[in-house]
């Protein structure tokens, strides 16, 4: 049987592990429909009329939100939960089944992304029945292909910093200090002012998480007349992506650190 076939069940049984969780699976699917109902109470849901039509602004917050929820998942969530999985030697029996490494961690990878493209489908759905946001229709391949590729690459970037994390009590420290300021300056939680230090924007553009914003609320624009991609913002994310497995594949540890 091949790797990837073996990738796939992987896949299947992280779907059990996720479901015999029921707090950690109610509180990742509700961290960002909070985020969502924080966002109307404290900026409103106020029409906005613009070139293409009106609208209102939680439309414009569905990708915000899907940007934080990529990160939230793939990233952070992964990232901690792979750590404490390594100190507790889970990791270490693991390895010495005959379950091939790229299977486990493709498994992981795949199953993140599905758990994400979830999360933002619930995101949107709320907002369509309790906030009235348009969803684009003709963008729509577009938002989703952007949010599979983003997912599938902040994946792959939370194995990546578990090989930075020395234990699973370092993970909340070491994770939320490499990706919470970047969501300050990418244009997820608020948009970077033209009077913002030309430095802080040059770092924003530097790492992925703008670029994942990005693509995400071009193609989440009920006005946009073009197909909804934005390949230069993909290609960076992608970049960051491959990046991450060579750097994963090199140095990430099985066994807990002492």
């Amino acid at each position: 049987m091949t790797s990837l076939r073996l990738g796939l069940r992987q896949v299947r049984y992280e779907f059990v592990a996720f479901y015999r969780n029921p707090a950690s699976a109610f509180f990742t699917f509700a961290f960002p429909l909070i985020f969502l109902v924080i966002f109307n109470l404290l900026f409103g849901n106020e029409e906005l009329e613009l070139d293409g039509g009106t609208t209102n602004v939680s439309t414009f917050y569905v990708p915000a939100i899907a940007a934080l929820s990529v990160v939230n998942a793939c990233y952070t969530g992964l990232a901690m939960s792979m750590s404490i999985s390594r100190d507790q030697g889970l990791l270490k029996r693991l390895r010495g089944t005959p379950l091939p490494a790229s299977s486990f961690l493709i498994g992981r990878v795949v199953f993140m992304t599905l758990v994400a493209i979830a999360l933002v489908a619930i995101v949107t759905l709320f907002g369509t029945l309790f906030y009235g946001v348009d969803v684009p229709t003709n963008t729509l391949p577009a938002f989703v292909i952007s949010l599979a590729i983003g997912a599938a690459a902040f994946s792959i970037l939370g194995l990546a910093i578990t090989s930075l994390i020395p234990n699973a009590d370092a993970a909340p420290a070491v994770v939320n200090a490499s990706i919470l300021p970047l969501l300050f300056i990418s244009d997820v939680f608020i948009p970077i002012d033209t009077d913002a230090p030309q430095w802080l924007t040059l770092i924003g553009d530097l790492f992925p998480v703008k670029h994942l914003s990005v693509a995400l609320q071009t193609a989440f624009n009920p006005f946009e007349t073009g197909s909804g991609f934005e390949p230069e913002h993909l290609g960076v994310i992608v970049l960051w992506g491959a990046i991450g497995g060579v750097f994963a594949a090199r140095r990430f540890s099985w066994e807990p650190r002492v």
